[in-house]
């Protein structure tokens, strides 16, 4: 499986990200990988690592997308960017999937334009992957779409069941709507009507969920609009890095607190890994003709190492078909429940 790497993309380009993708080369040789941007800083790179018998390519792109700087800009002015060339190599099929740490705005405007949706898919959606009490959720979606409408949401709800699915080896995962409260009747216009028209598809679907319930565990899938969903990304990660520090603080200010630390050092590893973005390395374009894995600006080398390996995953398991056949049920039955009604 080969995949592009946005090399040029994230905070700490190009250096975690060529860290990342030998890593992952490391773990799994099936994988290879193209490294595109600019070739000298690559190649500088390179060799301070020990990869001389990995399966890496490099592919020269002259131009970066800074993280400010407009789709409409990039699309216009940057076409020779590293996102946009690690795209086009899997329009060619000269990749089977690509993965960026970039400008999110970009990649998705840039994958829309080049790569195009699967047919049915009105808006494609980011489906992150986040921390539960049970083990974890897709929250589907995590911000490519900021307005959505019914039909959207209740998309974004057959993709997100898919992906957890295939992805987690989840039988029949369960499908919820984020909103503010359980009840059926509570909610804005937006999640009145996709409660309707998700009820009535073919997803695992349990109904609304309240805010405060999301993280223990009884959905598997999350669903909501790009808006809402990035600014419970954002802030589940801030409180995540928030009770870290301080749990920390705590530990380091008193005797006491050290002799504890010692005693729930396994406990205190295992709720850091569980609350790590860089363990579940990036969030999947769904809906997009072909894969494409967004990871999170701040990226170290371990999240781009098990961003690879979802791009080579989402490949393997052939998510994209899967997806389109789900979508194919999820219409005929629509189409039944309108002719019975």
């Amino acid at each position: 499986m080969r995949i592009a790497l946005d090399a040029m993309g994230g905070d700490y380009a190009p250096a975690t990200n060529v860290e990342g993708a030998i890593e992952a080369l490391n773990e799994d040789s099936n994988l290879s990988v193209i490294l595109v941007g600019d070739e000298k800083e690559i190649e500088a790179e390179l060799k301070k690592q020990n990869c001389a018998d990995l399966s890496i390519d490099i592919k020269h792109a002259s131009q970066v997308v800074e993280m400010d700087d407009s789709p409409l800009t990039a699309l216009r002015r940057k076409k020779d960017s590293s996102i946009r060339v690690a795209i086009d190599l899997v329009k060619a099929e000269k990749a089977d999937a690509m993965v960026s740490a970039g400008n999110s705005g970009v990649v998705m405007a840039t994958a829309l334009l080049v790569l195009g949706k699967l047919p049915g898919v009105e808006r494609p959606a980011i489906a992150a992957v986040m921390p539960s009490l049970k083990d974890h959720f897709v929250l589907i979606d995590a911000g490519a779409n900021v307005d959505c409408k019914p039909l959207h949401l209740s998309q974004f709800a057959i993709m997100g069941e898919a992906y957890a699915k295939y992805i987690f080896d989840i039988e029949s995962p369960r499908v919820g709507l984020l909103g503010i409260g359980e009840e059926d009747a509570k909610g804005n216009e937006l999640t009145k009507e996709s409660f309707k028209l998700i009820k009535d598809s073919n997803v695992n679907f349990i109904g609304n969920l309240d805010g405060k319930d999301m993280f223990n565990g009884e959905a598997d899938v999350v669903v909501c609009d790009g808006f809402v969903g990035n600014i419970a990304l954002k802030v589940s990660e801030g409180l995540a890095e928030t009770i870290a520090k301080m749990l920390k603080r705590e530990i380091t200010d008193s005797a006491t607190g050290k002799i504890g630390a010692v005693l729930l050092k396994n406990a205190l590893n295992n709720f850091k890994k569980k609350t790590d973005y860089s363990e579940y390395g990036g969030a999947p374009l769904l809906g997009l003709s072909k894969p494409c894995i967004i990871s999170h600006g701040r990226s170290s080398s371990k999240a781009i190492k098990n961003a690879v390996k979802v791009a080579g995953a989402f490949h393997s398991k052939g998510i994209l078909d899967i997806i389109s056949r789900e979508f194919d049920k999820g219409l005929r039955r629509r189409e039944t429940v309108a002719v019975e009604e």
